[in-house]
């Protein structure tokens, strides 16, 4: 699911829902009431552990593309073969740590690729997620015992995720700048941590607006509780994008 150099695509199929709930029934709801103005859809770990592996499948059933949140990080043999589990399931995107390693990073890569030739479906692209936008740089740098800035572990990560062959990362809006100039305009960069003007942060702590996200360089942005827990996801999805 790489982007052509030159390909136009419209802001709206830039959104990535994230479906961070527990049932069937929110899951059609949200995927028929926004799959017609969205991009994709992210399936996460609290998703993949309430319904299974089989919501992929209702979520394509539906019509929607899917981003599998699976943040894989394992021995590099572990991780291939989960990688080739997930390529199987035809996802258009899916998740690796960054920071597992070169090694890690190549097997995932690799087996993904190979899986999506085997069995002739469309090859995902392979993420690699940075440093979590939950993180602050105190928290980041006391608890993790890491004192470079943030943004300068992500520039690093990202240098190493392109070497091993992934298509592009997750990073927080903020680290959006040093992955484009390390890494150039053609690797994805997919942006969580995007929060409307107004909105509550909840858990993160490295946001910016829709509007500002698009402005620096994302690639997709990844939105979840201001829409899915709104009163009204279409509506809220509608004013977000009228900010764009």
């Amino acid at each position: 699911m790489q982007i052509k150099e030159g390909t136009t695509i419209k802001l709206s199929e830039r959104i990535v829902i994230a479906l961070d709930v527990d049932t069937e029934y929110q899951v059609e709801r949200l995927v028929e009431e926004l799959g017609n103005h969205v991009g994709m859809f992210k399936i996460g770990l609290q998703l993949i552990h309430n319904l299974g592996p089989s919501v992929i499948d209702l979520v394509h059933q539906r019509g929607g593309k899917v981003f599998a949140d699976f943040k894989f990080h394992d021995i590099p043999n572990t991780v291939a073969q989960a990688s080739r589990a997930v390529a199987r399931k035809g996802v258009a995107m899916f998740t690796l740590h960054a920071s597992g390693g070169k090694e890690m990073l190549r097997a995932g890569a690799e087996a993904a690729a190979a899986e999506a030739e085997k069995t002739g479906i469309p090859a995902p692209a392979v993420l690699g997620v940075t440093v979590l936008t939950s993180w602050s740089q105190t928290a980041f740098s006391e608890e993790m015992g890491i004192i470079k800035p943030i943004s300068q572990v992500v520039k690093e990560w990202s240098q190493l995720a392109q070497v091993a062959g992934l298509h592009g990362v997750v990073a927080s809006p903020m680290e959006i700048k040093e992955v484009r100039s390390s890494c150039g305009e053609d690797f994805l960069v997919v942006t969580p941590g995007v929060r409307p003007p107004g909105a509550y942060q909840d858990d993160q702590q490295r946001v910016m607006t829709p509007a500002e996200a698009i402005s620096a360089g994302a690639n997709f942005l990844v939105i979840g509780r201001p829409v899915t827990a709104a009163p009204d996801p279409a509506a809220a999805l509608t004013s977000i994008l009228a900010t764009l």
